[in-house]
């Protein structure tokens, strides 16, 4: 697949507003961390992050961040496409007698560029008001900062769809609202980005997780899909008239739109359609793994 090619002006940043930050502090903060969310936070080294969700019992995803672990006791979430508030209130039911506080950070704003950054690899470039990630994948150099001082750049559409396309090319799908609490790790391929531990201990829906990986029950996978209409999440995947599985993520970017969708591991790759238009199936670019 072709890499997205840099806009004039593109490595000056743009606002992603799609992306916010809840901060985990308090000297349970990691612990907390560790039994709510599916990744290994304990794990994480300090000055470090990674991929990571939150799943229902039934193991059902109901959000994917990136975990950043700033030191033991302030571990920060950064949500793409869900709600802070909703997901904070959401979060702190489970406080219990955990002395953790969980805020989100409206003064951090989110800046993407195309450009290699001072991060590198999982490490966080954290400055006196600013932490950094390196979110580069086969298709390029790409960084991503959480600010509290740094001018928000004016809006651009059509620079934050080739972000969103960015993310579905490399496999990181992206959950509108109503994809949420709908597929399981396993479904959503997030092996990929390392995003889930089987070995760590309890957390919501570990169980499901954990029985799917150890009997090798993962029957659907992501598959990366392009169009020349648009497309919506939700919409059926169909095969010679047979329904295979539904959009999970579509955007429009560049005169084409990308998709990844739900599909058996051993369904065709030809002749597939969504809402009438032609699919075509297309490798995942490798890279954003940490």
């Amino acid at each position: 697949m072709e890499a997205f090619s840099a806009l004039p002006g593109r490595n000056s940043g743009l606002a992603l507003p799609d992306h916010r930050a809840i901060a985990l502090s308090g000297r349970d903060a990691t612990n907390f961390a560790q039994a709510q969310f599916m990744s290994d936070a304990k794990a994480l080294v300090a000055g470090h992050w990674q991929w990571s969700g939150w799943l229902t019992p039934k193991g059902r995803v109901i959000a994917l961040f990136a975990l950043l672990k700033i030191d033991e006791e302030n571990v920060w979430l950064l949500l793409q496409d869900a709600d802070p508030a909703e997901f904070a209130a959401r979060l702190r039911k489970f406080l219990f007698r955990s002395k953790t506080a969980i805020a989100v950070r409206e003064d951090l704003h989110a800046i993407g560029s195309f450009a290699t950054g001072a991060a590198r690899g999982a490490a966080l470039a954290i400055d006196a008001d600013e932490v950094e990630l390196d979110m580069s994948g086969a298709a390029g150099a790409r960084t991503l900062r959480l600010s509290a001082s740094a001018t928000i750049p004016d809006a651009d559409a059509e620079a934050l769809a080739r972000w969103t396309a960015f993310d579905l090319a490399h496999g990181l799908p992206r959950l509108p609202a109503s994809q949420s609490e709908q597929w399981t790790p396993q479904q959503l391929s997030l092996d990929r980005l390392r995003a889930y531990s089987v070995k760590k201990g309890c957390y919501p829906g570990q169980e499901i997780v954990a029985r799917t990986h150890f009997l090798g029950q993962a029957k659907r996978g992501l598959v990366l899909l392009e169009s020349e209409r648009p497309l919506a999440p939700g919409a059926q995947v169909e095969h010679e008239g047979k329904a295979l599985g539904s959009i999970v993520s579509a955007v429009q970017a560049e005169s084409r739109t990308l998709a990844l969708a739900v599909l058996p591991l051993d369904a065709p790759t030809a002749a597939l359609h969504a809402d009438g238009a032609a699919l075509r199936a297309l490798a995942l670019s490798e890279g954003l793994a940490r």
